[in-house]
């Protein structure tokens, strides 16, 4: 038996959104919601400041288990999730094998049962993730897969973009569509602005994003399926989704929280943390990012978790792999930079996108909550990294907030 005390309400979707209560659980269960609450036995949890609010869902985690095992173990990959804030995420088919079939996902939802983090694999939306034949999609989806991506690989082939949507439209499948034309980005690692050009370093103009956007939403209209367009990172192809979404499509999109705070000036020293996929964006672009979080075009913010080992980072830029970790990173990040409702929104929303049941605080509702505090301010260092690998693009970044534990049903940790 758990009683939080004390604990101001974030849940636009519950009757005590923005009050301070006492909230009692048992056996996993919310059992009552008041003022002034007391229990035998019960395991109290009070903190200054504490917030709850529903659990948090992160849409796109990589791990290295199975497969790459050296980058972060499912035991790490899990207990860092959980002890930054996440109840829930989605798995990124980026492991070896990956799944492709009915066996692949029945095989990881077993690796990850009965754990404090729900796990929720995507499958490969095509064979070996090479472009060509797709995937086994509908088995995939009645085994629980939440969603189909080529992990960080765009969809060359039209019409099988195409059929892929016909196909999946039919038993509300989600097709993700990594946005990148490869033709036009060519070897291109950084984005080609103003910054970049003395690098040294081959770019990729935002045109590379934008155009592969348009041909999908295109795609998108003539299927009438949902499509969701991962880690979007231009004007342009928000703006593409912006009038998409007024016309009535079914598009959702992400954005990374590095996004959100990092631009391209942020490479003048060639860190290879800073090497991500996109790739970072100029001043200008980030600067009117938020605008499209105001208006409800941007569906997400990720963490866009990539563990990545140190022979993989600790190389030239060229040859380094682009990736970074963001799980303990991207309520912080957010936060200072959107506010808090805007915050749990942002870190709630892949519920109502993927279909995912979606807990509530409320009495006799499954107790799936995340504590935090979110006034706490502090400068990211590597002592905040909880994860194995330590490529870490928010380190020396300001964040704002700091979370405090999660509860999913009968399991619990708290980190205070």
């Amino acid at each position: 038996m758990i009683l939080l005390k004390n604990a101001h309400i974030v849940d636009s979707a519950s009757d005590h959104h923005n009050s301070k209560k006492d909230i009692l659980i048992d056996q996993g269960i919310i059992k009552e919601i008041g003022n002034n609450l007391s229990a035998e036995d019960a395991q109290i949890i009070e903190h200054e400041n504490l917030h709850v609010s529903i659990g948090w869902i992160d849409s796109s985690v990589s791990f290295g288990a199975p497969g790459h095992e050296e980058r972060q173990s499912i035991k790490n990959g899990l207990a860092t999730a959980s002890k930054s804030g996440f109840t829930s995420i989605l798995l990124n088919a980026n492991n070896q094998p990956n799944p492709e079939n009915a066996a692949g996902i029945r095989s990881l939802k077993s690796l990850y049962k009965n754990k404090l983090v729900d796990v929720h694999p995507l499958g490969s939306l095509t064979l070996n993730q090479d472009g060509e034949h797709l995937a086994e999609l509908f088995d995939m989806h009645e085994a629980g897969c939440a969603g189909f991506y080529d992990f960080k690989k765009s969809i060359l082939n039209a019409n099988l973009l195409k059929i892929a949507l016909q196909y999946t439209k039919s038993f509300d499948g989600i097709v993700h569509s990594y946005p990148v034309h490869n033709a036009i980005a060519g070897q291109g690692m950084v984005n080609e602005d103003s910054t970049t050009i003395h690098l040294g370093i081959k770019s990729q103009p935002a045109l590379a994003e934008s155009l592969q956007v348009a041909r999908d939403i295109e795609i998108a209209r003539y299927t009438n399926a949902h499509l969701h367009i991962p880690t979007i990172s231009t004007i342009e192809s928000l703006e593409l989704i912006r009038n998409a979404k007024a016309q009535g499509l079914k598009i959702t999109c992400s954005i990374s929280a590095h996004h959100l705070v990092l631009d391209s000036s942020a490479l003048e020293d060639f860190n290879t943390n800073y090497k991500l996929l996109p790739p970072l964006r100029s001043k200008k672009s980030v600067s009117k990012f938020k605008d499209f979080i105001s208006d409800g075009t941007i569906d997400m913010v990720t963490s866009d978790h990539i563990p990545l080992n140190i022979e993989h980072k600790d190389v030239e830029f060229d040859q380094a792999t682009a990736g970074s970790i963001g799980l303990e990173s991207v309520f912080g990040l957010s936060n200072e930079k959107l506010g808090l409702e805007k915050t749990i929104d942002l870190l709630t929303s892949a519920y109502s996108v993927y279909g995912i049941a979606r807990s509530e605080i409320r009495e006799n509702s499954k107790a799936v909550i995340t504590l935090f505090d979110p006034e706490t301010n502090y400068k990211f260092e590597k002592k905040n990294i909880l994860s194995e690998s330590k490529n870490a693009a928010a380190i020396g970044l300001q964040c704002k907030g700091k979370v405090l534990g999660t509860i999913n049903g009968k399991a619990s940790q708290f980190n205070f």
